[in-house]
């Protein structure tokens, strides 16, 4: 692993004024040393197709091959009918595939989740959960990050307003860069 850990921040909303793209940006702006965190775009991914494994569209190869880049991966996501949007499940079946091969394993992973609900996507959190382990991607247990209220965050250019969830936003980075340093692949 790199002296500065460099973590990928996929967002799992396509939305241009998505919360979760927000609370993204947000995290890369503020993110502590040694982190360096980067957004990397899944809207462009092709769907997986078991029939073209053996030679993928050029997007998802690259997309592949940007994950195996990364120490690590920090999911922002909404809930969609208390999973995982469907995105964001084609951007993990993309990059985990052919069996035996994924790009995502033995990278530790921190999972937040960004709703105007109150309850903060708690399924989809703890949906996304349930792949990480299969993926082999150990996932940060605490703190757990449900963020609710989101309309509430930011102003109208973006930024988050709220003092309380900024700091809980930055105990929470300050805790990954631990876990990616107990948990990264030797």
């Amino acid at each position: 692993m790199a002296a500065t850990p460099n973590v990928a921040v996929i967002v799992g909303s396509l939305r241009k004024e998505s919360f979760n793209r927000k609370m993204a940006k947000a995290l890369v702006a503020m993110a502590p040393p040694p982190l360096t965190l980067e957004i990397v775009e899944i809207g462009h991914l092709p769907y997986f197709n078991q029939d073209h494994e053996s030679d993928p569209p050029q997007a998802a190869r690259d997309f592949k091959q940007k994950i195996a880049s990364f120490d690590a991966v920090l999911f922002v996501t909404p809930e969609y009918n208390r999973s995982v949007p469907g995105v964001l499940k084609n951007a993990i079946d993309v990059a985990s595939r052919p069996y035996g091969k994924s790009a995502w394993s033995r990278k530790p992973a921190g999972v937040i989740s960004v709703s105007p609900g109150a309850i903060g996507g708690f399924g989809a959190n703890h949906h996304l959960r349930q792949s990480l382990v299969f993926l082999d991607m150990p996932a940060m247990p605490q703190p757990e990050a449900y963020i609710g209220n989101a309309a509430s965050l930011f102003d109208e250019k973006g930024a988050l307003v709220n003092d309380s969830t900024r700091e809980f936003m930055q105990k929470y980075l300050q805790a990954f860069a631990q876990w990616i340093e107990r948990n990264a692949a030797k």
